[in-house]
């Protein structure tokens, strides 16, 4: 059994291999150092101390980086729901904004029984995405499929649903709230510059055109509707 005093920053650490490998085959010491905020080493060492635990729950190969074994997903999904449930809770009880609650749920989601997870499920009627469009493990630790794209990578002519914005910066989440860019809003790109890849798009019921620069795009995800 794990000790209790490395609880917090080991599921930290599986959290972060689970969101790297949902688009990478493998994280790399250097992605967990960058987004964690810690130096490469002590990745490196923590890594080697996951890889040792009776089961498993990474599999670590120096100079290939790690994936999470079944054990380590199962454990990472389950923080995942914890956190996504709370946003929820946060914004649909309690009233905080979707910029708002990433933080607040970072800190819940490490102490929060089995048995309160389910009853803020029940309260908001099992819902199956947090409010910044990314989806929630069911309660059998089954993540909903899901099919999008970064919004950097549409062109002109193309139009879009809203699916998700990658939470960790409020005051991005802020802007894109004044904008009127959130879960399920419908866009449509007029123009691209491949100069500085800046996109310039209108939103559904809007005749104004807005500018996003790569930086926003690359942490907004949609659906793009057929031709």
């Amino acid at each position: 059994m794990m000790d209790e005093k490395i609880t917090h920053t080991v599921e930290d650490y599986l959290k972060t291999i689970y969101d790297i490998t949902s688009t990478h085959d493998r994280a790399s010491t250097n992605q967990i150092a960058e987004s964690l905020g810690v130096a490469p080493a002590s990745v490196t060492g923590m890594l080697k101390k996951l890889a040792e635990i009776d089961p498993p729950i990474v599999d670590y190969q120096r100079h290939r980086g790690v994936a999470l074994t079944p054990e380590g997903e199962k454990m990472a999904l389950e923080v995942i729901r914890h956190h996504r449930l709370i946003e929820m809770f946060l914004q649909q009880i309690l009233g905080y904004k979707w910029d708002e609650v990433h933080g607040e749920a970072d800190r819940l989601e490490h102490v929060i029984s089995e048995e309160f997870e389910e009853r803020i499920a029940r309260a908001l009627g099992d819902p199956s995405h947090d409010p910044h469009g990314d989806p929630i493990p069911s309660k059998d630790l089954q993540m909903p499929p899901s099919s999008f794209l970064p919004l950097c990578e549409m062109r002109p002519g193309q139009e879009a649903v809203v699916l998700r914005v990658r939470d960790e910066n409020p005051e991005m989440l802020r802007y894109l709230s004044e904008l009127g860019i959130i879960p399920n809003t419908d866009l449509k790109i007029v123009e691209y510059s491949p100069l500085d890849d800046n996109l310039s798009l209108q939103v559904s019921g809007s005749e104004k055109r807005i500018v996003l620069g790569p930086r926003i795009t690359s942490e907004i995800y949609v659906k793009v509707n057929p031709a």
